[in-house]
C-alpha cells in the first residue's frame, strides 16, 4: 500500500500553451499579420481590379451580344474565357504565395515561442508542457506567460 504515497511524492509538474491564442494575441504575430497585409495588398488590389474589369467586360458583352455577329460574339466569348482563366491563375498564385509567406512568419514566431517554453520549463521545473489537449484545466495554462515573454522581446534568442 505504499505505492500511492510514493506516487504522490513524485507528481509530475505539467503545463499547457494555447498555440492558436498565442498566434492571435502575441505582438509579434500581430506585427507579422500587418507585414503580410502590407506586402500583399498591392497584388490583392490588382486582382480585385482585374476581377472588376472582367465583370464589366462580361456585363458589356451581355448587353451587346444581340447586336454582334456570330464571329464577333465567339471572339468576345473566347476573350472573356481567357481573361477569366488568367484571373483564376493569378488568384491561385497569390493565395499560394500568401500561404507560403504566412507559414514562414508563423514558423519564426513558433520557433521563438518554443524557445521560451523550453526556458520556462527549465526555470520553473516543468516535466511536460503540452500544446494540444482535449481538455486542460485553466490553472495549467501558461499561455499568458509565453505571450508576455514574446511581447517583451526576450523571446529566447
Amino acid at each position: 500500500m505504499c505505492a500511492p504515497v510514493a506516487w504522490a511524492q513524485d507528481v509530475a509538474r505539467i503545463a499547457f500553451v494555447n498555440t492558436d491564442r498565442l498566434l492571435r494575441e502575441a505582438a509579434p504575430a500581430k506585427a507579422a499579420q500587418a507585414k503580410l497585409e502590407q506586402e500583399f495588398s498591392k497584388r490583392e488590389k490588382e486582382i480585385d481590379d482585374a476581377s472588376q474589369a472582367l465583370k464589366n467586360a462580361s456585363d458589356r458583352f451581355e448587353r451587346e451580344s444581340l447586336t454582334l455577329s456570330d464571329g464577333q460574339r465567339q471572339a468576345r466569348q473566347r476573350q472573356l474565357v481567357d481573361q477569366d482563366r488568367e484571373l483564376q491563375r493569378k488568384r491561385r498564385e497569390f493565395q499560394e504565395d500568401l500561404n507560403a509567406r504566412k507559414q514562414e512568419e508563423l514558423q519564426q514566431i513558433l520557433d521563438r515561442a518554443n524557445r521560451i517554453v523550453r526556458q520556462l520549463a527549465e526555470a520553473e521545473k516543468y516535466d511536460a508542457i503540452f500544446q494540444e489537449a482535449v481538455y486542460i484545466n485553466p490553472r495549467l495554462d501558461i499561455t499568458d506567460k509565453v505571450i508576455k515573454a514574446l511581447n517583451g522581446g526576450n523571446g529566447g534568442k
